[in-house]
């Protein structure tokens, strides 16, 4: 038996949630599931393998490892495991046996309220909120000081709703494109501006997390066939309950299908797999954890088109969603999340600058947003989006969370800061008044958002991957590395996100810019191509954004 001395479990603390009032207790009875991450089995090793994915050094450069070996490696200790099962025991808690404890350093507990609140040191009561009812939580959680160095984080308990989707849809009349738009683009066609290269992606799946909404069969079948491209393969994947799901063009199925039509487009050869969860910090962890380890799909790039603000999330959420991002780099999956649409406050009124989160995490490839303008296929000026007071604006800044990574220690002080991570990394077209032409439940929409960002890049590492003969490894590093040198960015260099400024080389709004496709593949793979020959003749014709 466990001694019963207690320990907290640093980073588990919770704040009330603005506008939400107790109604009752939460029913004792009721059986809910939480998942609980384990430690690493070496913690050393881990650190010493963060430091070396993180370096910007060629010769450093980690190689991608099999998800095999990464288990054995860098999962969780089976005696480990079991020290949980008998935590579990003790605390009349089932384990739910998922069969990759191991790898996604995550055991499923299941067990009454009253049995969880008495394992975890937490009373839970029931919320109301304009947003909808929630189970919640205040406070930290604390364990038996046997398990404290073995359980670094427990999510479920509070089921609050935890990230945005990260979209801006122009005003829409049913069956009637939005009028204000200035010039929408279908997806593939901003690939080609891009200079894209011609690969589709075949032999990569593209994973993408989504927490709530749908997909159906038919608007696929339609959209895909209406700007000329083979329909790729999407399946969906349920994690923790929840699932593919459809219902109106208002809900979050504009999300799900403004991510899988804008890479669909680009690159139709990957099959795309939807992973499905909660809105909750437990369901979006379980999901990314789900997709990383998914031995039967294989994932080489994950996008991921929703956040929140870094003051929002638990300190245990960040740093356990940093740790699985940190898997996936070193399984060379590179996961592109979207910045934010709420310019360099991220949303929140407090006066100060916000970055995104998980966009934030410096495993992330955080991707940032542009106005694209262009005349008879060629981009004629590029811009921070910026449609502030009401209409979004390119997340970006500076983490208050995250120290600044080796691979950015070229890019400067920033307002004074010069810790930080820096937010984003690349961009790319995301104001909805040159967007996305969407199908959603039958209706033709126009989006935007950095949401439309994620997938584009991912679509892109996907053809990278392919050219590449397999995944290229954890690319901030190598992105950082090539800057403006290979001409494989477009620098943006007018605009602002309300804060911050574009500016030569990278900058806070834009990162080190938007892609020139062709070039940043053979930069990256070290080949020569007709595309980028192509591209190089393209872009000497292309007018220089103005400062």
């Amino acid at each position: 038996m466990s001694s019963k001395k207690l320990s907290i479990i640093q980073g588990s603390e919770r704040s009330p949630v603005r506008g939400a009032r107790v109604i009752r207790n939460a029913n004792p009875d009721q059986v809910i599931e939480v998942s609980v991450r384990l430690r690493p089995k070496s913690p050393a090793e881990h650190t010493e393998l963060r430091k070396a994915l993180m370096s910007p050094s060629r010769d450093k450069r980690v190689r991608p490892i099999s998800r095999r070996d990464y288990e054995v490696t860098h999962g969780a200790s089976p005696e480990d495991l079991a020290k949980i099962k008998q935590f579990a025991a003790e605390n009349s808690l089932k384990v739910m046996e998922t069969g990759n404890e191991l790898a996604r350093r995550t055991v499923v507990l299941s067990g009454t309220v009253a049995n969880l609140q008495k394992a975890f040191g937490v009373e839970l009561k029931e919320y109301s909120h304009p947003s909808g009812n929630f189970r919640g939580r205040l406070g930290s959680l604390s364990i038996p000081s046997d398990y404290a160095d073995i359980i670094e984080g427990v999510f479920g308990l509070d089921d609050r709703p935890q990230a945005f989707p990260h979209n801006r849809r122009m005003p829409r009349t049913p069956g009637v494109r939005a009028l204000s738009v200035q010039t929408s683009h279908d997806p593939n066609e901003v690939g080609r501006l891009y200079n894209f290269p011609t690969n589709d992606g075949s032999g990569q799946c593209i994973g993408m997390i989504e927490l709530g909404g749908g997909f159906g069969a038919d608007d696929l079948n339609t959209y895909f066939g209406s700007v000329g491209i083979k329909e790729p393969q999407v399946i969906s994947v349920p994690v923790d309950g929840g699932k593919n799901h459809p219902s109106t063009p208002d809900s979050d199925d504009g999300e799900v299908m403004l991510d899988i039509e804008v890479a669909g487009a680009v690159a139709p050869g990957a099959k795309i797999a939807v992973y499905f969860a909660p809105n909750t910090d437990r369901g979006f962890l379980d999901a990314l954890t789900t997709a990383i380890h998914d031995d039967v799909n294989q994932p080489s790039v994950i996008s991921i088109s929703w956040g929140a603000p870094e003051p929002q999330w638990t300190d245990q959420a960040k740093q356990q969603f940093d740790q699985a991002l940190q898997s996936a780099a070193a399984l060379g999956i590179n996961v592109c999340c979207a910045s934010g649409d709420n310019g360099s406050s991220d949303g929140l009124n407090d006066g100060n600058n916000h970055v995104d989160f998980p966009a934030s995490s410096p495993f992330a490839l955080a991707c940032g947003g542009t106005t694209l303008q262009s005349s008879n296929g060629t981009i004629v000026k590029e811009t921070v989006w910026n449609n502030q007071p009401t209409g979004g604006a390119t997340g970006g800044g500076v983490s208050s969370f995250f120290p600044r990574p080796d691979y950015q220690s070229d890019i400067g002080s920033l307002a004074g800061d010069n810790v930080g991570r820096g937010v984003p990394d690349v961009s790319g077209d995301a104001d909805p008044h040159t967007g996305y032409n969407i199908l959603v439940d039958g209706e033709q929409e126009v989006f935007g958002g950095t949401s439309a960002v994620a997938p584009l890049w991912a679509a892109l590492i996907a053809q990278i991957n392919q050219k590449a003969g397999g995944p290229v490894g954890f690319l901030n590093p190598i992105l950082y590395s090539l800057g403006s040198k290979a001409s494989a960015f477009r620098d943006i260099v007018s605009g602002t996100n309300g804060f911050f400024s574009a500016a030569s080389g990278w900058d806070p709004c834009t990162g080190l810019g938007s892609p020139d496709g062709a070039r940043l593949v053979d930069a990256i793979t070290g080949t020569t191509s007709a595309a980028a020959s192509a591209g190089a003749a393209a872009k000497s014709a292309v007018k220089k954004p103005a400062a």
